[in-house]
């Protein structure tokens, strides 16, 4: 494994990640299982693991947290989000700063730990004051109950304004964006996010880095039951396209080529943008960790990434 600080800070976090996204709680609900796959990343070096309040309503984080339990807690980097709506509450949604000091507690309950490394905006909230926001989660940091915030899926200007609000008022700043980012879905991210958060020191942790299992080669030969893009129609209508699944057959010869699968190359594919400090994974066995780690420190020459863009803008 290999580590990369998180933008300009000094956190240093491993190029792979881990995440409970539609994983724990809902596709594994064994805790054995939750148990073996965790423990396996951390055996392989993975030190950062995301989490989301709202992943399985909760259970993702506490079957999560039940197994990051064993494992010293100084050797992690442990992340949770928020914003979605989490009951039925008219304040138990979005970033006011009542729904932000309320829902830490409670992420950290379910985690089983006394603070987080990296607090989440899980989306931006146009409701809410940007001054309140950025105040609210410096108090989190201030309370000891995370080291650092960052931002999930936000517009850049509105990571901009975040950064300059709280650099002009003394106030901690986000260190990080989460925004999807794939070689299937590189427009919003390489057009519209890098340009400001490299030049800003933000770094980012990008999701669904293996577009929901499609790069993996999986659906060569069709849409096997049970697989994530069979089941779930829209997100099967955004990805499982003939050309998509094409481009990644043809992906097929430069990942042998280079002795590695396809996710590999994929992941590879994020991690050779300077402005990524770590691409978040998810897995449902163990095997499937066992194979994305060893993304981690593959380096692509300009000869292979000149083919691969040759694929992918066609």
């Amino acid at each position: 494994m290999e580590y990369r600080n998180l933008g300009r800070s000094g956190l240093k976090v491993s190029e792979v990640a881990l995440g409970g996204w539609v994983t724990f709680g809902h596709n594994v609900n064994d805790q054995q299982m939750v148990r073996d796959i965790v423990l396996k990343a951390y055996e392989e070096g993975v030190n950062f693991f995301d989490q989301a309040d709202v992943y399985a309503r909760g259970k993702s984080e506490e079957m999560m947290g039940a197994v990051l339990r064993e494992v010293p807690r100084h050797t992690l980097v442990l992340s949770s989000k928020v914003y979605w709506p989490m009951s039925d509450d008219v304040n138990d949604r979005g970033l006011s700063r009542k729904h932000v000091l309320e829902s830490i507690d409670k992420s950290l309950k379910r985690l089983g730990t006394d603070y987080l490394d990296i607090y989440f905006a899980h989306r931006y909230d146009e409701n809410v004051p940007m001054d309140e926001i950025v105040m609210a989660f410096d108090q989190v940091i201030r309370d000891g109950k995370a080291l650092y915030w960052g931002t999930s899926m936000w517009p850049a200007a509105r990571i901009a304004e975040a950064v300059e609000f709280a650099r002009a008022h003394g106030l901690h700043a986000p260190v990080t964006e989460q925004p999807e980012y794939s070689m299937l879905r590189r427009e919003r991210v390489e057009g519209e996010i890098l340009p400001y958060t490299e030049k800003a020191g933000v770094g980012l942790v990008v999701w669904s880095p293996l577009a929901m299992g499609l790069l993996t080669g999986k659906y060569d030969e069709g849409r096997p039951e049970g697989a994530r893009l069979t089941e779930n129609e829209n997100w099967g209508q955004n990805f499982l396209t003939d050309e998509n699944v094409q481009k990644v057959r043809d992906l097929k010869p430069i990942a042998d080529e280079l002795g590695i699968t396809r996710a590999q190359l994929a992941l590879a594919w994020i991690l050779r943008q300077k402005g990524v400090s770590s691409v978040i994974t998810g897995a449902t066995r163990v095997g499937q960790i066992e194979d994305t780690v060893k993304a981690a420190g593959v380096k692509l020459g300009s000869d292979v990434i000149h083919r691969i863009d040759e694929i992918l803008n066609r």
